[in-house]
């Protein structure tokens, strides 16, 4: 067994290493996603290709807890010494999920065995497909998505295949940064390759083998320490993105958390079928799949940020996700615009925990992180240029010991703003505002982080837009405790001219020489009543910014004049309210308007007709069943799930 003092020593080693290979592909990579935005990964992985050691401060923290393994076995031939192998396919192991995302993996060899894998992603801005930069909500097939490529080698014994290559490159709109970044990965992976050497030498084959199943076990250890101080209980909690596709109807996520002792369930049923839309998670039925446990790891690191971030840390837990459901499809559904599910997802383990452990969980994030592509020409070389400009991120929700932070909530905290004068010199676009957009945090006594504006003039024509993760303009991020929810988002195309147009969740559009794009993300939810707040601190967000007088008065009733706190008025304004809400979560109203209807009997009864159907069936018959509901309400009667699914019936009586 190894000892304590050299597991911490081999622990600082693997992340290090890990780290290594980040800098290795940030300071090497060319576009602007993964240069400036960072959407990568690195990782050191033990032989079976659970992850070791992630970087903290570097890339995107979603893979902790991921496996390579069903990847790495599907490669045909076995590995070899200089082998490095890839995939983007999101059916393939389902490792890559979705097709912009290219996993590399190297095995890294001792007298002849594998002894660790080093790995790791890069998002590609562009992989071909039906629009640029690949990904669009309106996509209804996987086939519309880009190029893809099953787990393979592109290296086999340090030889290129160069046909593989020229296939990929044949494909994308902007090959030469899809290859510059493609040789940052493999620069990473070659890095991460020495480092595991070293460590070998350094501890010895057996005492590294035994060292990276330690690190699992301790991992394990501390998971299962924070949910023994979970109250044993059963929890219940659903979370709503917008739209399931083009002005369609909410996707309801669902999860029933079941504690006992030190494990955990997730149980998702009653989550909404698969979707004719880009929105679906491919976990292929793997009950610990890391897009499922994110928002795990986050709750997690944060009640011990001792923890250590590998794959152990996901044993205790256990996820039930029916298939044909939009958190595990089947093939050939479109899974590009996952990352906006997975946003949704992690505010749904949010609020299910913020049931068993109110005092220690936030409100809601804000749920959604709009990456803004642009794909316009420059007048200057008469070249076309396809870029990411900036994530658009919103604010965190108001938190048991402080405000959220503004701009940069737990959905996506990971992504990097771009510098404007960076953007400005390598895209033809000319900002006019980045910053941050007041009045837009739930009010609370812990406020939620205000949302992220940014607004951008174009000058060629045919420009094109893509504006992927669009989200929560219409369901508010929530607030818990007596927080208000946060403000919604919006998209406005000439804002506050003749020509203004509001495109709410749209995520592609095309726009004219000299107009001008609104983006503004919504804002987090507030925690705990905003009339218990300190006029003091009140006054300092209107100081800032961050709260108008106007808002200051009538959602904390801070009555404000000349600068100062008015505090004859502010008490005669507190005194007069009226009692404070006392649900445990403030949703906003247009999700109170939605529950009227669709009551969670009436979900439960959905989800009995839908799991009973054929899974290309399920998503046509929610839709008509939303619709037979919506006519039986505006018609005047009593509207149910059973009354819609037989007018249905009779409408189509080809359903089995």
């Amino acid at each position: 067994m190894i000892d304590k003092v050299t597991l911490g020593v081999l622990a600082n080693h693997c992340r290090a290493a890990a780290e290594n290979m980040a800098y290795t592909l940030y300071r090497t990579a060319h576009s602007t996603f993964v240069k400036e935005t960072e959407d990568f990964t690195t990782m050191i992985m033990d032989a079976a290709g659970l992850t070791v050691a992630v970087p903290k401060d570097l890339g995107a923290t979603w893979y902790p807890g991921i496996s390579y393994g069903r990847a790495i076995d599907l490669v045909e031939g076995g590995y070899r010494p200089g082998d490095i192998a890839f995939t983007n396919d999101p059916y393939s192991g389902f490792l890559a999920t979705h097709a912009p995302d290219i996993h590399a993996w190297k095995p890294v060899f001792h007298d002849g065995e594998i002894v660790a894998f080093a790995g790791g992603h890069i998002h590609n801005t562009d992989m071909g497909g039906a629009v640029p930069a690949s990904l669009s909500r309106a996509l209804t097939e996987i086939h519309q998505e880009g190029i893809r490529f099953p787990p393979m080698k592109l290296y086999a014994e340090g030889v290129l295949d160069q046909k593989i290559l020229d296939v990929m490159l044949l494909n994308v709109r902007k090959p030469e940064q899809n290859l510059g970044d493609l040789k940052a990965l493999v620069g990473a992976l070659n890095t991460g390759e020495r480092k595991i050497a070293a460590m070998v030498a350094k501890f010895g084959v057996e005492g590294f083998r035994q060292g990276l199943a330690g690190l699992h076990d301790y991992a394990e250890h501390q998971a299962r320490a924070i949910l023994a101080s979970i109250p044993d209980g059963e929890y219940r909690f659903a979370d709503y993105a917008d739209e399931d596709g083009e002005n369609g109807n909410p996707v309801r996520l669902a999860v029933t958390l079941r504690i006992a002792g030190d494990e955990a369930v997730l149980d998702f049923t009653g989550t909404d079928p698969q979707l004719a839309s880009s929105l679906n998670v491919p976990t292929g039925s793997d009950p610990r799949h890391t897009l499922l446990l994110v928002g795990v790891y986050y709750i997690l690191y944060t009640l011990d940020p001792s923890l250590l971030l590998n794959a152990g840390l996901t044993r205790p837990f256990r996820c039930i996700v029916p298939e044909g459901t939009v958190l595990n499809p089947v093939f050939p559904a479109a899974v590009g615009m996952r990352s906006l599910t997975c946003a949704r997802l992690r505010s749904l383990l949010f609020g299910v925990f913020g049931l068993a452990i109110p005092e220690r969980m936030p409100a809601a994030p804000a749920g959604s992180s709009s990456i803004v592509n642009v794909m316009t020409t420059d007048e200057r070389s008469r070249r076309t240029v396809i870029a990411a400009l900036n994530p658009v991120v919103g604010g965190g929700g108001g938190m048991p010991h402080r405000d959220g932070p503004n701009g940069s909530g737990a959905d996506a905290a990971y992504l990097k703003n771009t510098p404007i004068e960076i953007n400005e010199s390598e895209v033809p676009v000319q900002f006019l505002r980045y910053g941050l957009e007041p009045d837009s945090g739930g009010a609370g006594y812990h406020r939620g982080g205000l949302a992220t504006v940014m607004e951008f003039r174009l000058v060629s024509p045919d420009s094109r837009i893509t504006v992927r993760n669009r989200d929560r303009s219409h369901f508010r991020p929530w607030g818990i405790l007596g927080g208000a929810p946060g403000a919604p988002s919006d998209m406005i195309v000439n804002p506050g001219t003749a020509r203004a147009r509001r495109l709410g969740n749209i995520d592609t559009f095309v726009v004219e020489p000299g107009d001008v794009v609104h983006i503004h993300s919504p804002g987090g939810g507030g925690r705990g009543a905003p009339f218990a707040r300190e006029p003091e601190r009140v006054l300092v967000d209107v100081e800032r910014g961050y709260v108008s007088a106007a808002r200051a008065l009538a959602d904390y009733g801070v009555a404000i004049r000349d600068g100062r706190v008015d505090e004859a008025a502010t008490a005669r304004h507190r005194d007069a309210a009226p009692a404070p809400p006392r649900a445990h979560f403030r949703f906003g109203p247009e999700r109170e308007a939605f529950e009227a209807v669709w009551t969670p009997a009436q979900y439960d009864a959905l989800t009995a007709i839908l799991a009973a159907l054929p899974v290309h069936w399920r998503f046509f018959v929610k839709t008509k069943v939303f619709a037979a509901m919506r006519d039986a309400a505006r018609d005047g009667g009593t509207a149910t799930v059973e009354g819609a699914m037989r007018r249905v019936r009779r409408d189509f009586p080809q359903i089995p």
